[in-house]
């Protein structure tokens, strides 16, 4: 089994290592200060509370996953003994590239060093690497201990041995990993996200329907098979001649804009940024913030339980 460790303690770094120690896998956790590691250890005492109080697992269970988890704010402590390292710090190029450079003084060449960047292309992260070839990308998802999916990204010189790496320490953590076969930007998650995220703010600035019934439109449809079926198997199921009729008419109309849509741009520009600053498309107050977040980690739950029943649980 490899031993795990992870640097950066903030909301993604703490999931992945709860997810890790759910599975059973000791786990080290550095932050950058003591301030930082209370901040996750209060982070991942609140996420075991939300599990246990959903029956995922019992109080027993719950100091067990705790107890395999430690939180340090000194680097070479916790990578000393390290086989497979995921990166969680900021989405800053020359920030990350220093990280690796200080890594690769500290551990063995053989070593894993995995980045949960969700942006940075894996070639252009690896630029000044002694060992390019160990390098991989590791994207997780929002909320890291309750949504299965990572996406594994190699680079132009990531070798197979650090990717069956990969494949497998995820498959171990319960994750559901997904290999992409070539690099590209947004990766496969927020390229499709994203398409969504465009056509939706193009139907928006043009009028057709409200951002409410924007939004039930996918939450009381498409949302409800997507679960089950993605768009390829949903096109499957629908009959592929009719969506390849629908795609020949409708494609040249759908949006291309190449910059977020009107609406959105005023919103940013008028400091208008969602639930961090209690007003976007929709008015945050504490109340319904609380709401719609607690209503989506429900959810996630619900589908986790799911998940465990169809795959086997974490023990």
């Amino acid at each position: 089994m490899e031993i795990v460790s992870i640097l950066g303690c903030g909301t993604m770094g703490h999931s992945i290592a709860l997810s890790a120690a759910w599975a059973g896998m000791h786990v080290k956790v550095y932050g950058v200060s003591e301030q930082d590691l209370e901040i996750a250890k209060k982070g991942l005492h609140n996420k075991l509370k939300v599990m246990k109080d959903n029956e995922l697992f019992d109080e027993k269970e719950a100091s067990r996953i705790m107890d395999l988890i430690v939180l340090s704010p000194s680097l070479e402590e916790v990578v000393k003994e390290a086989t497979f390292i995921i990166e969680v710090i900021p989405e800053v190029l020359d920030l990350k590239k220093g990280m690796y450079k200080k890594l690769e003084e500290l551990v063995d060449k053989d070593v894993i060093i995995a980045s949960n960047t969700s942006g940075f292309m894996p070639s252009l992260l690896a630029e000044g690497m002694d060992y390019p070839n160990r390098f991989v990308v590791t994207h997780f998802w929002n909320p890291g201990h309750l949504i299965p999916l990572v996406e594994v990204v190699k680079g132009e010189k990531t070798d197979n041995g650090t990717v069956q790496r990969a494949m497998q320490v995820l498959q171990h953590m319960n994750k559901k990993p997904v290999l992409l076969n070539r690099e590209i930007p947004g990766f496969i998650g927020n390229r499709l996200q994203y398409a969504l995220f465009r056509e939706a703010q193009s139907l928006l600035d043009a009028g057709v329907a409200t951002k409410e019934d924007i939004d039930a439109a996918v939450t009381y449809s498409i949302g409800r098979r997507l679960p089950i079926t993605g768009p390829l198997m949903t096109a499957d199921l629908g009959g592929l001649d009719v969506f390849s009729a629908i795609s020949n008419y409708l494609f040249e109309d759908l949006s291309t804009d190449q910059k977020s849509g009107r609406v959105l741009t005023q919103l940013v520009e008028e400091n208008k940024f969602g639930d961090k600053s209690g007003e976007g498309f929709y008015s945050w107050d504490e109340q319904f913030s609380m709401l719609k977040n607690v209503e989506r980690e429900q959810m996630l739950i619900h589908f986790l339980k799911g998940d465990l029943k169809l795959g086997g649980s974490n023990e």
